[in-house]
């Protein structure tokens, strides 16, 4: 309750996506504080959006966990940098995928690529993401409703399509969806409808590859302090982050990646078709 910031924090405007390195207060990924205990020894990971935020919390962890990381990302290369530092800190490889996830032939790049580099692929995280703030609905344009499903859920699925023909029993497919999904805040119209869409997609997915002996599971998490909050929301929005919960604050990304850890995990060998809510709080239906 008293370790991490709460609101209010200062408006800090970034352009889209945004970059951890100029938050203030900076986000906890875990650089410090996650201790591994070798729960995804030699497992082989692909983590979208994994330059910052919830993404390198999970690269971060998975690392410490045993886990080498493939880390696909838009163009945040100094973030992607950092992140592949404490990754390679902890005695594992890292692989940086740049590259943008709206466009199919780099969903299909990304998976080869990681299969090159190390052979095989057993946990794939999808959790880049991309969202803007509209108070008007008129004003969400075709173009952003577009790039908001080619972002959110269509890469998802043509990554998932390339990867589960090369991932073998025992496998893991994790997907970010959100509180969102069930609770949709107005102003993010398009971005919450991804997510819902995520939530159902993983459920039918998971019993789709349930005979293939590939688990899929859901994270939805609530209001977690990353760079796409800063250069997304209005300042008010910024200001008064995570102040609505239950526990009156924001979460830091540290603090949502240990459910990835489990269910990446063999520990995780019954769980599929699953959503698990890290929320500060707020029940998800």
């Amino acid at each position: 309750m008293t370790d991490y910031p709460r609101p209010p924090f200062r408006p800090q405007p970034q352009s889209v996506p945004g970059s951890q390195r100029k938050m203030e207060p900076y986000p906890d990924c875990g650089e410090q504080s996650y201790k591994g205990s070798g729960r995804l020894a030699n497992k082989i990971a692909l983590i979208t959006g994994a330059d910052s935020g919830i993404g390198r919390a999970v690269a971060i962890a998975f690392a410490r966990e045993g886990a080498d990381v493939a880390i696909a990302y838009l163009d945040e290369h100094e973030d992607a940098q950092e992140t592949a530092r404490w990754v390679e800190q902890a005695g594992r490889q890292c692989l940086l995928l740049p590259g943008d996830l709206a466009q199919k032939a780099e969903c299909q790049k990304v998976v080869d690529d990681t299969l090159e580099h190390f052979g095989r692929l057993d946990v794939l995280v999808n959790n880049a993401a991309f969202q803007m703030t509209h108070e008007n609905f008129e004003d969400i344009s075709d173009d952003e409703w577009v790039k908001t499903f080619d972002i959110n859920i269509t890469a998802m699925f043509r990554i998932c399509q390339a990867a589960v023909k090369h991932m073998k029993p025992g496998a893991s497919i994790i997907n970010t969806s959100s509180v969102n999904s069930d609770m949709p805040k107005p102003t993010l119209l398009a971005y919450a409808t991804t997510k819902g869409a995520i939530a159902n997609f993983t459920g039918g997915l998971a019993q789709l590859l349930g005979p293939k002996g590939i688990r899929v599971n859901s994270v939805a998490p609530g209001p977690i302090w990353t760079p796409l909050i800063v250069a997304t929301m209005t300042d008010e929005d910024v200001e008064n982050f995570g102040g609505e919960t239950p526990l009156g604050r924001p979460g830091q990304p540290v603090e949502v990646a240990p459910i990835y850890v489990l269910l990446a995990s063999d520990e995780s060998s019954y769980t599929s078709g699953s959503r698990y809510a890290v929320t500060g709080g707020k029940p998800i239906l």
